[in-house]
Protein backbone atom coordinates (compact mmCIF):
# COMPACT_ATOMS: atom_id res chain seq x y z
CA UNK A 1 0.00 0.00 0.00
CA UNK A 2 1.36 3.48 -1.01
CA UNK A 3 2.87 6.70 1.56
CA UNK A 4 0.99 9.88 1.76
CA UNK A 5 0.17 11.56 -2.10
CA UNK A 6 3.43 13.85 -2.59
CA UNK A 7 2.91 16.81 -5.00
CA UNK A 8 6.72 17.54 -5.93
CA UNK A 9 7.85 21.01 -7.46
CA UNK A 10 9.81 19.85 -9.64
CA UNK A 11 12.29 22.76 -11.47
CA UNK A 12 13.94 20.95 -14.32
CA UNK A 13 17.24 21.24 -11.77
CA UNK A 14 19.10 18.20 -10.37
CA UNK A 15 18.17 18.98 -6.58
CA UNK A 16 14.32 18.52 -7.00
CA UNK A 17 14.82 15.89 -9.53
CA UNK A 18 16.30 13.67 -6.97
CA UNK A 19 13.58 14.28 -4.41
CA UNK A 20 10.99 13.16 -6.36
CA UNK A 21 12.98 9.75 -7.01
CA UNK A 22 13.81 9.44 -3.60
CA UNK A 23 10.01 9.94 -2.27
CA UNK A 24 9.04 7.80 -5.34
CA UNK A 25 11.99 4.92 -3.91
CA UNK A 26 10.75 4.98 -0.62
CA UNK A 27 7.27 4.46 -1.27
CA UNK A 28 5.12 7.76 -1.70
CA UNK A 29 2.65 8.47 -4.22
CA UNK A 30 4.42 11.15 -6.31
CA UNK A 31 2.96 13.94 -8.37
CA UNK A 32 5.51 16.31 -10.08
CA UNK A 33 4.36 19.51 -10.89
CA UNK A 34 6.94 22.56 -12.59
CA UNK A 35 5.25 25.96 -11.80
CA UNK A 36 5.16 28.59 -14.78
CA UNK A 37 5.89 31.63 -11.97
CA UNK A 38 7.93 34.07 -14.86
CA UNK A 39 8.54 33.67 -18.59
CA UNK A 40 9.47 37.27 -19.31
CA UNK A 41 12.62 37.16 -21.59
CA UNK A 42 14.62 40.69 -20.74
CA UNK A 43 17.17 41.89 -23.24
CA UNK A 44 20.25 39.50 -23.17
CA UNK A 45 18.86 37.46 -20.87
CA UNK A 46 16.15 35.06 -22.36
CA UNK A 47 14.00 33.14 -19.30
CA UNK A 48 14.98 29.63 -19.21
CA UNK A 49 11.78 28.53 -18.32
CA UNK A 50 10.86 26.20 -21.54
CA UNK A 51 14.30 24.80 -21.11
CA UNK A 52 13.90 24.00 -17.39
CA UNK A 53 10.33 22.90 -18.25
CA UNK A 54 11.11 20.50 -20.11
CA UNK A 55 14.12 19.50 -18.24
CA UNK A 56 11.29 18.59 -15.76
CA UNK A 57 9.12 16.90 -17.72
CA UNK A 58 11.80 14.51 -19.18
CA UNK A 59 12.56 13.42 -15.39
CA UNK A 60 8.86 12.70 -14.58
CA UNK A 61 8.61 10.46 -17.75
CA UNK A 62 12.09 8.84 -16.59
CA UNK A 63 10.59 8.20 -13.22
CA UNK A 64 7.34 7.24 -14.51
CA UNK A 65 5.28 9.55 -12.42
CA UNK A 66 2.30 12.09 -13.19
CA UNK A 67 3.01 15.58 -14.11
CA UNK A 68 1.27 18.84 -14.33
CA UNK A 69 2.38 22.49 -14.59
CA UNK A 70 1.00 25.26 -12.12
CA UNK A 71 0.64 28.69 -13.66
CA UNK A 72 1.40 31.51 -11.04
CA UNK A 73 2.64 34.32 -13.42
CA UNK A 74 0.08 36.68 -11.94
CA UNK A 75 0.51 35.86 -8.49
CA UNK A 76 4.46 36.06 -8.36
CA UNK A 77 4.07 39.57 -10.05
CA UNK A 78 2.21 40.91 -7.49
CA UNK A 79 3.63 38.87 -4.23
CA UNK A 80 7.19 38.68 -5.57
CA UNK A 81 8.39 41.22 -8.30
CA UNK A 82 6.08 44.22 -7.01
CA UNK A 83 7.26 43.51 -3.38
CA UNK A 84 11.08 43.71 -4.45
CA UNK A 85 10.32 46.95 -6.85
CA UNK A 86 8.96 48.67 -4.13
CA UNK A 87 11.32 47.57 -1.79
CA UNK A 88 14.19 49.11 -4.03
CA UNK A 89 12.32 52.70 -5.07
CA UNK A 90 12.48 53.13 -1.00
CA UNK A 91 16.09 52.44 -1.25
CA UNK A 92 16.05 48.97 0.48
CA UNK A 93 17.48 45.94 0.06
CA UNK A 94 14.82 43.21 -0.05
CA UNK A 95 15.62 39.31 -0.47
CA UNK A 96 12.86 38.24 -3.61
CA UNK A 97 13.79 34.47 -2.33
CA UNK A 98 12.37 34.64 1.00
CA UNK A 99 9.33 36.29 -0.31
CA UNK A 100 8.61 34.02 -3.33
CA UNK A 101 9.22 31.07 -0.25
CA UNK A 102 6.91 32.93 1.60
CA UNK A 103 3.89 33.57 -1.04
CA UNK A 104 4.37 31.12 -3.46
CA UNK A 105 6.16 27.85 -2.78
CA UNK A 106 5.11 27.47 0.63
CA UNK A 107 2.06 29.16 0.50
CA UNK A 108 0.10 29.52 -3.52
CA UNK A 109 1.92 25.79 -4.29
CA UNK A 110 0.39 24.41 -1.10
CA UNK A 111 -2.46 25.51 -1.27
CA UNK A 112 -3.13 24.34 -4.97
CA UNK A 113 -1.94 21.10 -4.72
CA UNK A 114 -3.98 20.32 -1.41
CA UNK A 115 -6.68 21.23 -3.41
CA UNK A 116 -6.01 19.29 -6.59
CA UNK A 117 -5.77 15.94 -4.27
CA UNK A 118 -2.04 16.20 -2.46
CA UNK A 119 -1.41 15.09 1.10
CA UNK A 120 1.91 16.87 1.42
CA UNK A 121 4.68 18.68 -0.97
CA UNK A 122 7.94 18.49 -1.39
CA UNK A 123 10.66 20.71 -2.59
CA UNK A 124 14.25 19.80 -3.20
CA UNK A 125 15.74 22.58 -0.80
CA UNK A 126 18.67 21.83 1.75
CA UNK A 127 16.59 21.81 4.90
CA UNK A 128 15.08 19.50 7.59
CA UNK A 129 11.79 19.42 9.20
CA UNK A 130 10.86 17.62 12.66
CA UNK A 131 7.47 17.03 12.64
CA UNK A 132 5.57 14.98 16.04
CA UNK A 133 2.58 15.43 14.99
CA UNK A 134 1.62 18.52 17.24
CA UNK A 135 4.87 20.72 16.43
CA UNK A 136 6.90 20.95 13.12
CA UNK A 137 9.80 22.32 13.53
CA UNK A 138 12.30 23.79 10.75
CA UNK A 139 16.27 22.71 11.17
CA UNK A 140 19.35 23.69 9.31
CA UNK A 141 20.39 20.57 6.87
CA UNK A 142 23.49 18.90 7.21
CA UNK A 143 25.37 20.52 4.36
CA UNK A 144 26.00 24.15 6.13
CA UNK A 145 27.17 25.17 3.10
CA UNK A 146 24.41 24.45 1.09
CA UNK A 147 22.15 24.99 3.94
CA UNK A 148 18.69 27.32 2.91
CA UNK A 149 16.88 27.72 5.97
CA UNK A 150 17.97 31.97 5.70
CA UNK A 151 15.33 31.87 2.39
CA UNK A 152 12.94 29.56 4.10
CA UNK A 153 12.16 31.43 7.97
CA UNK A 154 8.89 32.68 7.27
CA UNK A 155 6.78 29.68 6.13
CA UNK A 156 4.66 29.02 8.86
CA UNK A 157 4.15 25.38 11.44
CA UNK A 158 0.98 24.96 9.52
CA UNK A 159 2.66 24.84 5.51
CA UNK A 160 5.90 22.61 7.76
CA UNK A 161 3.21 19.95 8.56
CA UNK A 162 3.11 19.39 5.03
CA UNK A 163 6.23 19.80 4.06
CA UNK A 164 9.19 17.34 2.99
CA UNK A 165 12.60 18.00 2.46
CA UNK A 166 14.35 14.51 1.24
CA UNK A 167 17.40 16.11 0.84
CA UNK A 168 18.14 17.85 4.45
CA UNK A 169 20.48 15.13 5.54
CA UNK A 170 22.35 15.01 1.97
CA UNK A 171 25.02 17.11 1.16
CA UNK A 172 25.66 18.25 -2.42
CA UNK A 173 27.87 15.74 -3.87
CA UNK A 174 25.89 13.25 -2.50
CA UNK A 175 22.56 14.00 -4.40
CA UNK A 176 24.82 14.71 -7.51
CA UNK A 177 25.46 11.10 -6.93
CA UNK A 178 22.17 9.44 -6.57
CA UNK A 179 21.36 11.59 -9.42
CA UNK A 180 23.95 9.86 -11.58
CA UNK A 181 22.56 6.55 -9.81
CA UNK A 182 19.16 7.11 -10.83
CA UNK A 183 20.17 8.14 -14.41
CA UNK A 184 18.58 11.23 -14.28
CA UNK A 185 19.09 13.61 -17.11
CA UNK A 186 19.32 16.68 -15.35
CA UNK A 187 22.79 15.04 -13.41
CA UNK A 188 24.90 17.28 -14.40
CA UNK A 189 22.91 20.25 -15.14
CA UNK A 190 24.51 23.25 -13.47
CA UNK A 191 22.85 25.18 -10.92
CA UNK A 192 20.35 28.21 -11.54
CA UNK A 193 22.03 31.63 -11.01
CA UNK A 194 19.97 35.20 -10.78
CA UNK A 195 16.90 35.78 -9.32
CA UNK A 196 14.48 33.57 -8.16
CA UNK A 197 12.58 32.05 -10.79
CA UNK A 198 13.44 34.53 -13.72
CA UNK A 199 16.72 33.44 -14.36
CA UNK A 200 20.58 34.55 -15.01
CA UNK A 201 19.77 38.17 -15.05
CA UNK A 202 21.36 40.39 -12.26
CA UNK A 203 19.45 42.31 -10.54
CA UNK A 204 20.18 45.46 -11.62
CA UNK A 205 19.52 44.51 -14.91
CA UNK A 206 16.24 43.55 -13.90
CA UNK A 207 15.20 46.38 -12.21
CA UNK A 208 16.38 48.56 -15.33
CA UNK A 209 12.96 47.23 -17.32
CA UNK A 210 10.67 48.57 -14.98
CA UNK A 211 12.11 51.48 -12.64
CA UNK A 212 13.61 54.58 -14.25
CA UNK A 213 17.23 55.21 -12.43
CA UNK A 214 18.05 58.96 -12.00
CA UNK A 215 21.91 59.74 -11.82
CA UNK A 216 22.78 62.05 -8.80
CA UNK A 217 25.85 62.79 -6.52
CA UNK A 218 28.42 60.51 -4.68
CA UNK A 219 29.48 62.58 -1.43
CA UNK A 220 32.01 61.28 0.66
CA UNK A 221 32.73 61.27 4.57
CA UNK A 222 33.72 65.25 4.00
CA UNK A 223 30.57 66.32 2.16
CA UNK A 224 32.61 66.38 -1.20
CA UNK A 225 31.05 65.29 -4.45
CA UNK A 226 33.52 62.47 -5.76
CA UNK A 227 31.73 60.86 -8.22
CA UNK A 228 28.34 60.64 -10.25
CA UNK A 229 25.94 57.36 -9.94
CA UNK A 230 23.88 56.34 -12.58
CA UNK A 231 20.80 55.54 -9.97
CA UNK A 232 20.74 55.28 -6.20
CA UNK A 233 18.95 52.21 -6.84
CA UNK A 234 21.33 50.54 -7.70
CA UNK A 235 24.09 50.65 -4.17
CA UNK A 236 23.50 48.91 -1.33
CA UNK A 237 25.75 49.52 2.31
CA UNK A 238 28.67 47.71 2.39
CA UNK A 239 29.02 47.54 -1.73
CA UNK A 240 32.72 48.35 -2.99
CA UNK A 241 32.17 46.77 -6.84
CA UNK A 242 30.67 49.49 -9.36
CA UNK A 243 31.21 52.64 -7.71
CA UNK A 244 33.79 53.58 -10.48
CA UNK A 245 35.44 56.29 -8.75
CA UNK A 246 39.17 55.75 -10.01
CA UNK A 247 41.98 54.40 -8.43
CA UNK A 248 43.60 55.03 -5.02
CA UNK A 249 41.89 53.71 -2.27
CA UNK A 250 38.71 51.75 -2.45
CA UNK A 251 35.37 53.40 -1.59
CA UNK A 252 32.64 51.82 0.54
CA UNK A 253 28.78 52.76 0.35
CA UNK A 254 27.89 53.81 3.72
CA UNK A 255 24.09 55.07 2.97
CA UNK A 256 21.48 56.62 0.43
CA UNK A 257 19.27 59.68 0.70
CA UNK A 258 16.32 58.41 -1.70
CA UNK A 259 14.67 62.17 -2.07
CA UNK A 260 18.68 63.84 -2.58
CA UNK A 261 19.29 61.35 -4.70
CA UNK A 262 22.47 61.02 -3.19
CA UNK A 263 24.70 58.03 -2.25
CA UNK A 264 27.23 58.16 0.53
CA UNK A 265 30.64 56.80 0.49
CA UNK A 266 34.02 56.38 2.49
CA UNK A 267 37.44 54.81 2.62
CA UNK A 268 37.62 54.10 5.92
CA UNK A 269 36.23 50.33 5.69
CA UNK A 270 35.98 50.59 10.11
CA UNK A 271 33.58 54.26 9.23
CA UNK A 272 30.61 53.32 12.37
CA UNK A 273 28.05 53.42 10.19
CA UNK A 274 29.56 50.28 8.20
CA UNK A 275 29.43 48.26 11.51
CA UNK A 276 26.65 47.23 14.48
CA UNK A 277 26.07 45.28 17.41
CA UNK A 278 22.24 46.03 17.45
CA UNK A 279 19.97 45.09 15.06
CA UNK A 280 16.43 46.83 14.26
CA UNK A 281 14.15 44.50 13.01
CA UNK A 282 10.50 44.76 11.61
CA UNK A 283 8.02 42.42 10.32
CA UNK A 284 9.24 39.67 12.78
CA UNK A 285 8.10 36.29 11.54
CA UNK A 286 8.47 33.11 14.43
CA UNK A 287 8.03 29.69 13.40
CA UNK A 288 5.20 28.16 15.55
CA UNK A 289 4.01 29.92 18.78
CA UNK A 290 7.63 30.97 19.97
CA UNK A 291 7.50 34.67 20.70
CA UNK A 292 9.70 37.69 21.56
CA UNK A 293 9.50 36.42 25.61
CA UNK A 294 10.55 32.59 25.11
CA UNK A 295 13.11 34.56 22.64
CA UNK A 296 14.68 36.24 25.69
CA UNK A 297 14.58 32.95 27.94
CA UNK A 298 16.34 31.00 25.12
CA UNK A 299 19.24 34.07 24.54
CA UNK A 300 19.68 33.61 28.30
CA UNK A 301 21.05 30.24 27.71
CA UNK A 302 23.53 31.33 25.77
CA UNK A 303 22.99 29.47 22.55
CA UNK A 304 20.96 31.88 19.89
CA UNK A 305 22.90 32.93 16.84
CA UNK A 306 21.82 35.10 14.47
CA UNK A 307 22.58 35.18 10.34
CA UNK A 308 22.25 38.13 8.74
CA UNK A 309 23.20 36.83 5.04
CA UNK A 310 22.56 33.68 3.15
CA UNK A 311 25.80 31.64 3.96
CA UNK A 312 27.54 34.68 5.91
CA UNK A 313 28.75 33.38 9.58
CA UNK A 314 26.09 32.99 12.55
CA UNK A 315 27.05 35.46 15.14
CA UNK A 316 26.14 35.00 19.15
CA UNK A 317 22.82 36.93 20.04
CA UNK A 318 23.39 38.62 23.31
CA UNK A 319 20.06 40.43 23.85
CA UNK A 320 16.71 40.79 22.33
CA UNK A 321 14.04 42.81 23.05
CA UNK A 322 10.86 44.08 22.03
CA UNK A 323 10.06 47.40 20.04
CA UNK A 324 7.61 49.37 18.74
CA UNK A 325 8.51 48.36 15.35
CA UNK A 326 9.15 44.62 15.80
CA UNK A 327 12.31 43.66 17.80
CA UNK A 328 15.91 44.54 18.90
CA UNK A 329 18.90 41.93 18.50
CA UNK A 330 22.17 42.82 20.08
CA UNK A 331 25.02 40.82 18.66
CA UNK A 332 28.59 39.32 20.67
CA UNK A 333 30.31 40.93 17.64
CA UNK A 334 29.85 44.13 15.40
CA UNK A 335 28.80 43.14 11.95
CA UNK A 336 29.27 45.05 9.00
CA UNK A 337 26.95 46.06 5.95
CA UNK A 338 23.84 45.76 8.33
CA UNK A 339 21.36 46.19 5.08
CA UNK A 340 17.72 47.23 5.45
CA UNK A 341 15.68 45.44 3.58
CA UNK A 342 17.49 42.07 3.96
CA UNK A 343 16.72 39.24 6.55
CA UNK A 344 17.77 38.10 9.90
CA UNK A 345 17.68 34.43 11.13
CA UNK A 346 17.48 33.45 14.65
CA UNK A 347 18.67 29.55 15.36
CA UNK A 348 18.97 27.64 18.47
CA UNK A 349 20.97 24.66 18.03
CA UNK A 350 20.06 24.55 14.86
CA UNK A 351 16.56 24.73 15.13
CA UNK A 352 15.05 27.94 13.02
CA UNK A 353 13.28 30.41 15.70
CA UNK A 354 12.59 32.85 12.96
CA UNK A 355 13.84 36.26 12.00
CA UNK A 356 12.30 39.62 10.40
CA UNK A 357 13.81 42.54 7.89
CA UNK A 358 15.89 45.06 8.98
CA UNK A 359 14.84 48.38 9.35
Amino acid sequence: MSKNHVFVGLSGGVDSSVTAALLKEQGYQVTSVYMKNWSQDLPGFPCPWKEDYHDAKRVAVQLGIDFKMYDFQTEYRQKVVDYMLDEFKAGRTPNPDVMCNQEVKFKLFLQTALTDGADMIATGHYARVKNDGAHAQLLRAKDDNKDQTYFLYRITEEALRKTLFPLGDLTKPEVRELAKHFGLVTATKKESMGICFVGKVGIKEFLSQYIEAVPGAIINASGQEVGRHDGAIFYTIGQRQGLHLGGGLPYYVTGKNMAKNEVYVTHDLQDAKLWTKKLHLADVHWIGTLGSEELEARVGKGTVVARTRHRAPVVPVTSAEKSPGGLVVGLAEDIRANTPGQSVVLYDAGLVLGGGIVL
